[in-house]
């Protein structure tokens, strides 16, 4: 029988990201903001095959540039399983969409705009090159990757998001940095005992996120979930 404090800590932790991959909205307004218009970024600097970063405020989302004004990138999609519509699919994504897609664990690789990739923000080129020396694959290749997986995959904010797919492509390992600095950051509140009201909210999130009964006491959910973290 397999543990279940672990899977269970996996989808607290799932939870929590979601929180920060909302792209939040303006003040009073009632829906999406569009992105800038066409010519706004300078592609004249991208190569086929560069990994495109776009740091926001919590998270950073990753793409790889095709060329000619285009980047494949994977977003959490709900549209994908219910519709083969692909004039519906290639909208930008909205909140709403990609909620339902994080839920749904559905997602799809796709080839947009880099204004629509960026959404706004700051774009960096090939910055995470330097933490793979020599694992960096050609441009045609890494090009050639994420051509190939465009289109309907599962998705996982802590297994399989934009970050594994773009280090797959890119440096033929799928990774995921903040993923792994998310997981540790939680490791630490919950080891330092110090931190009894960081402890409480993670606590209290688990309630919330994994449905646990109010007849359950705190110890039983807690201390078991403290041991696996701390191991």
């Amino acid at each position: 029988m397999k543990n279940p404090v672990p899977q269970a800590a996996s989808l607290l932790l799932e939870k929590l990201m979601l929180l920060v991959h909302i792209r939040p909205l303006p003040a009073g307004s009632g829906g999406e903001t569009p992105p800038p218009a066409p010519g706004y970024y300078d592609t004249s600097c991208f190569k086929r095959g560069d990994l495109l970063e776009v740091p926001r405020t919590l998270f950073i989302h990753f793409g790889i540039y095709l060329g000619e004004n285009r980047v494949a990138h994977l977003m959490p999609d709900i549209l994908p399983s219910i519709t083969s519509d692909r004039r519906q699919i290639q909208q930008v994504v909205t909140n709403k969409r990609l909620i339902l897609g994080v839920i749904a664990r559905t997602a799809s690789v796709r080839v947009d705009t880099v204004e629509d990739f960026a959404y706004g923000g700051s774009i960096l080129v090939n910055h995470m090159d330097r933490l793979f020396e020599d694992q960096v694959l050609s441009s045609e290749e890494a090009a050639h990757r994420a051509e190939k997986l465009v289109g309907a995959t599962a998705y996982s904010l802590l297994w399989n998001n934009c970050e594994h797919f773009v280090t797959y492509c890119r440096y033929g390992a799928p990774v995921s940095f903040q993923t792994d600095k998310f997981c540790e950051t939680v490791k630490m509140i919950i080891r330092d005992q110090r931190s009894v009201l960081a402890s409480m909210l993670v606590g209290l999130a688990s309630i919330v996120c994994l449905g646990v009964a109010p007849s359950t006491t705190l110890p039983t959910i807690f201390i078991p979930f403290f041991l696996w973290m701390a191991g």
